[in-house]
Parts: structure tokens; C-alpha cells; sequence
């Protein structure tokens, strides 16, 4: 755990951004989770909510204002241009309403909601973001390390808490484990975790995922708005199930 804490400092100056959606922002040029409470793991818990994420994705988009289709139809068409083409294996794990990012330099991979668009902000390696609801978003963010495998660090409890108070919520918001989990994907360890963070005029509910390969300490972050969270939540398990590491 000691070694986390000696490199919070690094992941501080990466991730803090998370919690202020609106800073930084331009347009790109071109489960033991809830499930804790279930006693089951976030892949388990991913996996028997994909039905129902694929079904409500659809009636979501159906039920969106029409503001949100028009301003999404004119922005992924050019989006989806600029996006590694994803390798077949993966591309057959895509979801109807979600589109597929893969980094062949820094190797990973993930889904993101249609619809949301890709942003720079600085020290974050990828974005994307709801074009209405600026909570909704998607970040992956990666700093070199010497250690081999999440468990170095610590229990996924011990991870999650360091990185909730230090790292992916200011000090000045409240935040609160609700849970963390452990599972195993191809061999490699993930430590996958879900969090609130109450800031005086909003809460935002979260799902991370952390992971070590490469040389690299991987965070990806997902999350809404506390008041969307019921109609967001398949959405944001889905997005964190299907982030993968591979070698590069």
C-alpha cells in the first residue's frame, strides 16, 4: 500500500480533473460493486445486466430529446473516422448503443455510450463526454510503475479508498465506498470499484477500474449525475466490464 501512496502524487496530478467536467475542455481536432451487496463479482454482475443494457439502450435513445440526436448525428460521424479501428475480436463484443475505443499504442481497450463525444483535457490520455450532460463521461488515465500487478498495491478496498480520497474526488467533497471487487480477466488482475462524491451543487456517482500492464498503473472512470444514476447505471456497468488491457 506504501507504494501507492509514493505515487499519489503522479496519479493526483492525472486524475483530479475528473471531478470538474467543464475545466480544460475542447473539441478533438479532427457487481461486489452495487453488487457487494450481492455478494457477486462486476463481471458476473456486467454480464447478467448485458440484456438488459442492450435493451434499454435502445428505448434510452428512442426517449432522448431531440436535441440530444441531432447534436450526436452531427458530431460521430467525424468521430468514429479518427477512432483506432478495432480489432475483430473485440468489435464482436460491441453492444447495440455503444462504440468501441481501442489504443494499440498504450493498449486498451473499451465501450463508451453513442452519442458521447471525444474531448482533450489535459494529463488524461482519453475522454469522452454526454453532450448534455457534462457528468457523463468516460476517462482513461495511465502513469509508468515498476509494479507488475494491481495486487501489489494493496486489497481492492485499500486501493480504492486511497485512490476516492487523493486522487478522483477534490477534499473539499464527501465521497463514500459503497464497494470494490477483484476479478480476473485472461490471467491479469483488475480492481474495479464504485464510489460517491457530493460536491455543494451536485453528486456524482461513479465506477473505476484499475489495472497494471505495460509498465503502466491504468484508471478508468466512468459516472453521472446522482440524479440520472438509475437510468445511467447499465450503461456506466457495461463500460467498465469491458475495459481490457493488452500487451503492446
Amino acid at each position: 500500500m506504501a507504494a501507492l501512496q509514493n505515487s499519489v502524487p503522479s496519479l493526483h496530478h492525472t486524475l483530479f480533473i475528473n471531478f470538474f467536467p467543464q475545466k480544460g475542455l475542447r473539441k478533438h481536432h479532427h457487481g461486489a460493486f452495487l453488487c457487494c451487496k450481492r455478494g457477486v463479482s462486476v463481471h458476473v454482475r456486467a454480464e447478467q445486466s448485458s440484456s438488459a443494457a442492450d435493451s434499454s439502450s435502445s428505448s434510452h435513445f428512442q426517449d432522448s430529446c431531440g436535441r440530444r440526436q441531432m447534436i450526436a448525428a452531427g458530431i460521430t460521424g467525424p468521430l468514429v473516422s479518427i477512432v483506432d479501428q478495432t480489432p475483430i475480436a473485440f468489435a464482436a463484443e460491441t453492444k447495440k448503443g455503444f462504440l468501441s475505443m481501442t489504443d494499440k499504442k498504450d493498449g486498451y481497450s473499451f465501450l463508451y455510450p453513442f452519442g458521447w463525444q471525444e474531448v482533450v483535457i489535459e494529463g488524461q490520455d482519453k475522454v469522452f463526454k454526454d453532450v448534455i450532460e457534462p457528468l457523463e463521461s468516460v476517462s482513461v488515465n495511465l502513469i509508468a510503475t515498476s509494479k507488475q500487478d494491481i495486487r501489489d498495491f494493496g486489497s481492492p478496498q485499500e486501493v480504492a479508498e486511497t485512490l476516492i480520497k487523493k486522487v478522483l474526488a477534490p477534499a473539499t467533497q464527501k465521497t463514500k465506498l459503497i464497494g470494490a471487487a477483484e476479478h480476473d480477466v485472461d490471467g491479469k488482475a483488475y480492481y474495479t470499484f464504485e464510489f460517491v462524491a457530493q460536491a455543494p451543487n451536485f453528486t456524482r456517482h461513479a465506477l473505476s477500474a484499475v489495472c497494471i500492464g505495460n509498465g503502466k498503473f491504468y484508471t478508468l472512470t466512468t459516472g453521472a449525475n446522482e440524479r440520472r444514476w438509475d437510468k445511467m447505471k447499465d450503461r456506466l456497468f457495461t463500460v467498465i466490464d469491458s475495459f481490457r488491457i493488452f500487451n503492446v
